[in-house]
């Protein structure tokens, strides 16, 4: 009897094994589930990061030019990172004379009507020719770099050991 015994409960049955299938088929299901959305996501986010570049790089263009945009909306076409890419660009005149507002949005090409990203800016008109470049302070310079290598203060003149400009012609008063 003891060997009767020993042969039932020494394995499992078939039932047992198939739940046991049952669980892991399952659970495999569930991983291969998350693995999937995972790829489509970052997939996503590679799309809207290159469109987002995309779009700011054509504004940056648009406002560094040497011209200024005509009120105008225009479609453009572009092959960046392995992709056919579709720009729409629409320049606005706004309420201040001496800007204009860019809004661009870029889609696939496969897909244009699924704008992946929409970028706005606003743009002013290029400086006149001669006008001189904006010369900005240097962190821990105490003022703007001269192309010459002097420093000047806002309001003009050298700088006085004192601090504030000198008055035209000379130093000191005697």
């Amino acid at each position: 009897m003891s060997a009767e015994r020993r042969s039932r409960t020494a394995g499992f049955t078939l039932l047992e094994a198939m739940v046991a299938l049952i669980i892991v088929a399952l659970g495999m299901m569930a991983v291969a589930t998350q693995i999937n959305r995972y790829v489509v996501a970052a997939h996503d986010v590679e799309e809207k990061t290159l469109a987002s570049w995309i779009a700011t790089n054509k504004i940056t263009e648009l406002s560094v030019g040497k011209t200024w945009p005509e009120v105008d909306d225009y479609d453009e076409e572009l092959d960046y990172a392995n992709r056919h890419w579709k720009l729409h660009v629409e320049v606005a005149e706004t309420d201040v004379k001496n800007l204009h507002r860019v809004d661009v949005s870029v889609a696939l090409d496969v897909n244009p009507d699924r704008k992946l990203w929409t970028v706005s800016g606003l743009i002013e008109p290029p400086a006149p020719p001669g006008f001189p470049p904006v010369l900005w302070p240097v962190p821990g310079g105490g003022g703007s770099q001269q192309p010459g290598g002097g420093s000047q203060q806002p309001g003009g003149g050298p700088q006085q050991p004192g601090g504030g400009p000198q008055p035209p012609g000379g130093g000191e008063r005697g």
